[in-house]
């Protein structure tokens, strides 16, 4: 049998795939549903019998040709431990009016997988290659690389190949970044910056400051999926467009002589991805909610900037210190978060207050925070050695500009000289 593969639409009209089958059997003429073989004999009997297995042989095909149809529009399936159905319905998870909530995001409408699949410029098959988890795969959607963290540990980037990050910026501007979060929330939001952020505090008598343990991997894919069911969507939709934004962490492992990429965790928000800082902030609502309302109840201010979490007392009196702590690990403990034990930082008026990398106290009149001294004294050192000819310690024209940069957000005239001298290492890089 050789024919034009049929598409989903054609069979659905049909009813399913059976009834497809049926039908096209009849217009084949390879079903006979009149002739009884108990009075055949003979001759006759061996022709209904050639009949009915070439029956059999076109059924099976038509059987697979269904099958591959259904496959081309709908996932199917999403990989183990991963609930997906194909079917868009109601469930007691979903809001009491889904609807009104997405247009009060100006959140796009997206029924079901194929709708999704659309507005991502994707084919299904493609959207579950995308999707799928497996605990054990032969190729990753990510690149990863460690860089060195602070303390000396080290910590994992998880850089999404294009294809999965075409589909993640989509997801970003049009869904992440329109979902709410509190006014707490500092970090990687448009108009807020580590700037802003330090200062809140700039003045304080006294400074906390705490750090969230394992912050990206504890926003595991169930959470994600459940941020964007209180966002208005369905089971179907909420469950893919969290597989896409998470990955479990992998190591890279032989098996059989050959290398596969086995998961070493649950999936969760992978450092890396352009979605994970907006899907964050808007996971912590509830979490900036209640530290708000405990600071101003016992008379601090609070900010976070992704994982940093800072507190300032700005009154005469002495700070209940022991309270607020208290209160905030049990806040973070019922939000499914854990602060790191070695990051407790209490700042008091004399000693140098840092928060976000910024100074805020000893800042020059009005100025609430500014870059410390000896990040300055290095960059000054930096570019007097570029200028001159000397060797430095490898830093980089990017790396130069990123500083100056920096420094230009907090202290406008104090960076003029430095972006003076910047101008004319470009300039001399030209005429090279």
């Amino acid at each position: 049998m050789s024919e034009t593969p049929p598409t989903w639409e054609e069979i659905a009209q049909v009813g399913d795939i059976e009834r497809w089958v049926v039908a096209r059997l009849r217009q084949l003429g390879l079903l006979d549903e009149t002739t009884d073989p108990a009075k055949l004999a003979g001759a006759a009997l061996r022709q209904f019998k050639a009949r009915r297995e070439e029956e059999r042989k076109v059924r099976k095909q038509l059987r697979q040709q269904g099958w591959a149809a259904f496959r081309q529009a709908h996932l199917v399936h999403l990989g183990a431990d991963v609930f997906h159905h194909d079917t868009p319905d109601q469930d007691r998870y979903d809001l009491p009016d889904p609807e009104t909530r997405r247009e009060a995001n100006a959140l796009p409408a997206l029924k079901d997988a194929q709708a999704l699949a659309k507005a991502l410029d994707l084919t299904i098959p493609r959207l579950r290659w995308l999707a799928f988890h497996r605990e054990v795969d032969s190729g990753s959607h990510y690149q990863y690389w460690t860089i060195p963290k602070r303390d000396g540990g080290a910590r994992l980037i998880s850089a999404p190949k294009p294809t999965l990050k075409k589909s993640q910026r989509w997801i970003l501007r049009q869904i992440a970044e329109r979902l709410p979060v509190h006014g707490a929330a500092h970090g990687f939001l448009p108009g807020r910056s580590i700037f802003s952020n330090a200062a809140v505090h700039a003045g304080a008598r006294t400074v906390v400051k705490l750090d969230i343990r394992h912050f990206y991997p504890t926003v595991t894919w169930r959470r994600v999926k459940g941020l964007f069911r209180k966002g208005g969507y369905g089971e179907q939709v909420a469950t893919v467009l969290a597989l896409l934004c998470t990955e479990a962490p992998r190591e890279l492992l032989p098996i059989n002589g050959k290398p596969y990429h086995v998961a070493s965790g649950p999936r969760a928000l992978p450092q890396g991805a352009p979605t994970s800082p907006a899907l964050s902030n808007t996971v912590c609502l509830r979490l900036d909610c209640r530290l708000s309302g405990l600071s101003q109840k016992l008379g601090f201010r609070y900010t976070r900037y992704a994982d940093d979490l800072t507190f300032s007392w700005h009154d005469a009196a002495l700070p209940p210190l022991g309270r607020l702590l208290r209160c905030v690990h049990l806040i973070l403990k019922a939000e499914g978060f854990v602060p790191h034990p070695e990051k407790t930082r209490i700042l008091r008026r004399g000693r140098r207050q840092t928060v976000t990398g910024l100074v805020i106290n000893e800042a020059p009149a009005g100025s609430p925070a500014r870059v410390p001294r000896a990040q300055v004294r290095r960059l000054r050192a930096a570019l007097h050695n570029r200028l001159n000819g000397k060797p430095g310690n490898g830093e980089s024209l990017a790396q130069l500009r990123g500083w100056v940069a920096f420094l230009h957000m907090t202290d406008p005239e104090r960076a003029k000289p430095f972006l003076a001298q910047l101008k004319q290492l470009e300039e001399r890089g030209k005429d090279e």
